[in-house]
């Protein structure tokens, strides 16, 4: 444990919402706060939507962090909500602003990603701007011309009053240079915590599952699944696909109809999983895929490497090392990719998927800790606020 500093800092953590227990953020923002709370830092989290469905947040949790839920403007404009503005979070990150040492706001295209730095310009403290994800070349092809607008008219200016970036991955600081940008950039993954494994949870010799989990949206590559398992889904009678999630309900449509269109019989489209239930699943299945034609981090495959499960990624995920960890596929973006890695994986027996997946936890208890991220974190804040010796996790 490194030594404390002199004195508490004293941050923000600013993200759009909380309530959406499929996203990372809404694990990965709380979780970093009550981690930087335990190491001594003062911590505030902002949000407009708020925390009641996020069953992750209790309520203790959320009195730890000091969680605060500032209403939204303009809910009757389905434009305007959906960037959710909200007068009384800009009042209360300029208030803030006047004595914290930092602002750090996560995501971007939305209000709540301006106002940080409408405060932090006004007041003089730090701001720390996370993209998650959202400046890579796949993300940035859904809805374009929006964003395209609001880069030019608010998003570019918040971000060139940032005086520090954060990627959550070497593939995610490789997008912010490739988009342009030249602020500092902190390199800091997410922190995974590891749940207590169950017995005899996995799937029989005759029932093994293959789940995909997470949001749905065409960004996730689940069509490419649907093609890449229509290949291989008669050779492999012991094995069904079950599909989690909850979003893109048109998307959702379009996988029905692939795997109607194909006669798939062992595939199953379920809704959002949570807490027990969602860690359940990952430690029952015998593999994991997440087919993504882009992911910053792609918490779930910490998630599911935590619950002691291989996994399948894709080259669009900064999961390189699965394949040197000896835990898991990285491959290519495509149907026919997938579908190679899927027959070499499902035609591995049960053990040897489990020592994999078992090599994988380790590899998360090692490397992914919340208590080393969020003191790296913390080394970032220190370095804004007082100055001092470069963090070692901090490339110009």
């Amino acid at each position: 444990m490194r030594a404390r500093f002199k004195r508490a800092l004293d941050c923000v953590q600013i993200v759009a919402s909380i309530g959406d227990g499929l996203s990372g953020p809404s694990y990965s923002v709380p979780r970093l706060a009550e981690e930087m709370v335990v190491q001594g830092a003062q911590v505030s989290l902002f949000t407009v939507k708020g925390w009641r469905q996020n069953r992750q947040l209790s309520d203790e949790r959320r009195s730890i962090i000091g969680h605060i839920a500032l209403a939204q403007d303009y809910e009757r404009i389905p434009g305007l909500k959906r960037l959710c503005f909200s007068r009384a979070l800009l009042n209360s990150l300029s208030e803030r602003a006047r004595t914290t040492d930092v602002l750090h706001t996560h995501g971007l295209w939305l209000m709540p990603n301006i106002y940080p730095a409408w405060a932090a310009k006004k007041h003089g403290c730090g701001l720390v701007i996370s993209p998650r994800g959202m400046l890579g070349s796949a993300a940035m092809r859904f809805s374009w011309p929006q964003k395209a607008a609001f880069w030019k008219i608010l998003q570019s200016d918040a971000v060139s009053k940032a005086g520090c970036l954060h990627a959550t991955s070497d593939q995610e600081y490789e997008e912010i240079r490739t988009f342009g940008l030249r602020n500092p950039v902190a390199v800091i993954p997410n922190g995974i915590d590891l749940p207590q494994l169950e017995d005899k949870v996995r799937s029989s010799e005759t029932d093994r599952v293959l789940l995909s989990l997470g949001r749905i949206h065409p960004k996730k590559g689940l069509d490419r699944l649907m093609i890449a398992w229509a290949e291989i889904e008669r050779h492999f009678p012991a094995w069904r696909l079950r599909v989690a999630g909850s979003g893109d309900m048109g998307y959702v449509k379009q996988l029905e109809k692939i795997a109607s269109e194909r006669q798939l019989s062992r595939v199953s489209f379920e809704g959002p999983l949570y807490d027990g239930a969602k860690f359940l699943a990952l430690q029952s299945a015998e593999l994991f895929v997440l087919p993504s034609l882009n992911e910053n981090f792609g918490l779930v495959v910490a998630e599911a490497l935590a619950a002691g499960t291989a996994v399948i990624a894709t080259k669009a995920t900064p999961w390189r090392e699965l394949t040197s960890r000896r835990c898991g596929w990285w491959v290519d973006a495509e149907s026919t990719a997938l579908s190679a890695a899927l027959a070499a994986a499902m035609a591995m027996p049960k053990k040897e998927l489990k020592e994999m997946g078992l090599r994988g936890r380790r590899w998360m208890g090692q490397a992914f800790s919340w208590n080393r991220v969020a003191a790296d974190m913390l080394d970032v804040y220190r370095w804004l606020a007082e100055g001092g010796e470069l963090p070692a996790t901090v490339r110009l």
